[in-house]
């Protein structure tokens, strides 16, 4: 089962690396993403932690976006890689989006949990110059599934600097 779970995670790492560097390699189009989060993960897990993305804009409101995350409390941890696509509103000077994010959820508390993890929100990013902003918000819902034991009652929210090339 251990081995299981590490596969899973090798083969989600897999994917989302080689599309977080072949998106920066082809910088035109490109947002990268970094802030803070809180993070609630049920039954009692609510931690602070950095919340990484970067996003290839393939057309004017459609894109993929890898996003990477990490939150602590006391002695626990959880992180998530995702990737999927986002659709983003571009007005003149906010610009609200929307993704749907597939892809893993590891969690630590003494011994490491792998499983899946899925990622549906929002934010609204607003523009300060030509190539940066702030993203005063973003809210995902959190659906994980560890071990076999599924949970839904989990929210993430975030806020950060967005530099777009």
């Amino acid at each position: 089962m251990l081995n299981s779970k590490r596969s899973l995670r090798n083969l989600l790492l897999s994917c989302v690396v080689p599309v977080l560097f072949s998106m920066t390699a082809s910088a035109q189009g490109v947002e990268i993403f970094g802030g803070y989060q809180f993070t609630h993960i049920q039954p009692a897990f609510n931690g602070s932690g950095w919340n990484a993305a970067v996003t290839k804009n393939f057309k004017h409101v459609l894109g993929i976006t890898g996003d990477v995350s990490g939150a602590y409390h006391n002695s626990r941890s959880v992180y998530t890689y995702t990737v999927g696509p986002v659709l983003t509103a571009r007005l003149p000077v906010v610009q609200p989006f929307a993704h749907a994010l597939f892809g893993g959820v590891s969690t630590s508390n003494g011994e490491g949990d792998n499983g899946f993890a899925m990622l549906l929100g929002a934010g609204l990013d607003i523009g300060l110059r030509k190539g940066v902003g702030i993203r005063i918000v973003q809210v995902d819902w959190v659906y994980t599934d560890v071990n076999d034991v599924s949970r839904s009652k989990n929210v993430r929210a975030s806020a950060g600097v967005v530099v777009k090339f």
